[in-house]
C-alpha cells in the first residue's frame, strides 16, 4: 500500500514513519513538505514522474506554498485524482476548517494529537480502517493530462 503524507512539520513525518512501521500491512510512505509538492507528486510531474499513485493521502491543512485546503480542492475536483481517498490530518480543530473539509468531500478529518502516545494511536488507527479494512483496485489509478484542444 502506498500512502501519501503532505507535512511540514518534520516531528509530525518522524511521528508517522514510525507509526506506520508497526502496520501489520507494508506500508510504503512518500513524503511531500508541501501543496505545491503534493500536486506535482499526484500528477506525476517533475522529480515525481515515476512515482506510484498513492492508494491513501493524509493531508496536512497548514502549509506553505499552497495549503491543504487549496490542495483538497484540486484533489476532489479533479476526475483523475478524485477517487483517492483524502483524510485531513491537522492540529486544527476548528469547526469552520472541518466544515470546509467536509463541503470539499475529505474523507475523514482527524485532529493531531501532541503526544507520541496518542498520534501512533491514531495511526494505527488509519492503518486498521483504511490500510486493512477499506478494500482499493489492485493498482491506483494514473494520472493522465487533460486533453487540450480539438481533435
Amino acid at each position: 500500500m502506498d500512502v501519501l503524507l503532505v507535512e511540514d512539520n518534520p516531528g509530525d513525518i518522524r511521528l508517522a514513519r514510525e507509526a506506520f512501521r508497526l502496520s501489520e500491512k507494508p506500508i510504503t510512505l512518500h513524503v511531500v513538505c508541501d501543496g505545491v509538492d503534493a500536486m506535482a507528486f499526484l500528477r506525476k510531474e517533475g522529480a515525481y514522474a515515476n512515482a506510484r499513485g498513492p492508494h491513501l493521502i493524509l493531508l496536512d491543512l497548514n502549509m506553505p506554498k499552497l495549503d491543504g485546503r487549496e490542495v483538497l480542492v484540486k484533489i476532489k475536483t479533479d476526475p483523475n485524482l478524485k477517487h483517492i481517498p483524502t483524510l485531513i490530518l491537522s492540529t486544527s480543530a476548528g469547526d469552520s476548517d472541518l466544515q470546509f473539509a467536509y463541503e470539499n468531500c475529505a474523507n475523514c478529518y482527524v485532529t493531531k494529537p501532541k503526544d507520541w502516545e496518542s498520534f501512533a494511536h491514531v495511526i494505527r488507527s488509519i492503518d486498521r480502517l483504511w490500510l486493512a479494512l477499506a478494500k482499493f483496485p489492485s493498482e491506483p489509478r494514473v494520472w493522465k493530462p487533460p486533453k487540450t484542444g480539438s481533435v
